[in-house]
Parts: structure tokens; sequence; C-alpha cells
């Protein structure tokens, strides 16, 4: 991803949720050497992206978001899988993230690739009426990653 996607990633990601990442997160991301992968369908249209920090030994998963015309396809499955690929190339042991307690859909994405609760951050998220939402804190373990680091 590069500052040169995001119209196309604003677009979704405003599509997507009530309370997206604004621009400037986006901008901010990359300017920090976040990493940000897009996923492009045949014709050259952005399906999908996901940004994630790297740290020692360890990945973050900042966001994560499929276009909603093209959900209930598989392409959340192939990112992490390519996400899970970046982390074993990096030598990250561990994949992170948070994300909402209401948001059963993506909980359950998360458990069938392999995550499993780790804990919770008490108002993390943005909620309407000025309210705040947990986040469920969950974990992957990455097989095979940083072995020739032992």
């Amino acid at each position: 991803m590069t500052t040169l996607h995001l119209d196309a990633v604003m677009a979704i990601e405003v599509s997507a949720y009530a309370f997206p990442w604004s621009r400037g997160n986006f901008v901010d991301s990359l300017a920090s050497s976040y990493i940000g992968r897009v996923l492009y369908d045949d014709a050259g249209a952005i399906l999908g992206y996901f940004v994630a920090m790297a740290g020692v030994e360890e990945m973050h998963l900042l966001n994560i978001t499929v276009a909603p015309r093209v959900q209930h396809r598989g392409h959340a499955l192939f990112m992490l899988d390519a996400l899970a690929a970046l982390c074993r190339q990096r030598g990250a042991r561990q994949l992170w993230l948070e994300v909402r307690e209401s948001n059963q859909r993506a909980r359950a994405i998360y458990l069938r690739h392999g995550f499993v609760y780790v804990g919770r951050r008490k108002g993390y998220y943005p909620a309407p009426k000025g309210q705040r939402e947990d986040a469920v804190v969950m974990s992957l373990a990455i097989d095979g990653a940083g072995h020739e680091l032992d």
C-alpha cells in the first residue's frame, strides 16, 4: 500500500465501518513504515487491505478490511494467510490484534484462523452516542517463525 492507493482504500474504509480510520491514520502508518498491503481483483480494483506494525519477534495487525460488496468470499482469510507468511519471513513469533467485542463475524474468522483470546481492553473503541466499546485482544502463534534466530 502506498499513498496512491488511499482514495480506493478510504472508499472501502468508510463503507465498511461506522467509525473508520481517517486518511491521516493511513498516511501516518505508511510514513512510520508500517506494513500495508492491498488485495486486487483481476481487473485491478482493490478488494481489501491490511496494515500491520512489526515489533521484536511479533507483529500487530492494526487494520484488515474487505470491501463489503465482496465479503464472505475468503478474502480475509487469504490476507491473514499472507500476513502470517510475512510474519514467518520476518521472524515474528506472535501476531496480535484487537477486535470490537460486538464484531462476532470477525472474531469467528480469527478463531477459525487459529487466533486465541488473550484479554480485553476496556473502552478501546469509539461507539455510538459518545460511548466506548471494549476490544477483545487475540493472538496467533506463528509456527516456524524465527527458528533461524534460535
